[in-house]
């Protein structure tokens, strides 16, 4: 597929179980586990992504690091941890970006040519559905030609995320 436009999709599934390069958690600062898809992630990677988010020390918002994915299809986990919602002006805009931003930064150094995002910081973070998925696409669409990446899924839990992203992919 060399010179063809890299393919960004929409689907409705538990990213658990997406069989890609790399999966995205919406981790906490902590990286040690939590609720929502974070909590999905660590109990279906199994204990040893535990042991391996304890030896990266934590991480800032709007960051990321990288562990294997251990027991997942995923060969990757980026741990991304996104903003809380504070009504918009706290940065809360371009720390979610970086979180895009930063996986697909990592997606290059460990080579993966495949990611899959949740919608990070829209559970318990209550970040805005829809401006939240902007951000994702519009920031995915900015950087992607220099990650390498060649395929995103936008994996979404229920069909109001699913509705959403699939109008902006739809968007030139």
């Amino acid at each position: 597929m060399i010179g063809s436009s890299p393919q960004l999709a929409v689907v409705r599934a538990d990213i658990t179980t997406l069989a890609i390069d790399a999966i995205v958690n919406a981790a906490n600062g902590s990286l040690l586990g939590g609720g929502g898809v974070d909590g999905a992630i660590h109990r279906a990677a199994g204990r040893e992504l535990l042991a391996a988010c304890e030896k990266l020390g934590g991480c800032a918002t709007g960051d990321a690091k990288a562990t294997p994915g251990f027991k997942l299809p995923a060969k990757w986990v980026f741990h991304a941890v996104g903003p809380v919602w504070n009504g918009g002006g706290h940065q809360e805009d371009a720390r979610l970006a970086g979180c895009y931003r930063r996986c697909l930064e990592l997606a290059r150094e460990h080579a993966c040519a495949s990611v899959a995002f949740p919608a990070i910081s829209t559970g318990v973070y209550r970040f805005p559905l829809e401006r939240a998925a902007k951000i994702a696409v519009a920031t995915v669409r900015e950087t992607i030609a220099a990650s390498g990446v060649t395929r995103v899924v936008f994996c979404s839990f229920n069909e109001n995320a699913e509705e959403i992203y699939r109008d902006l992919l739809s968007a030139s």
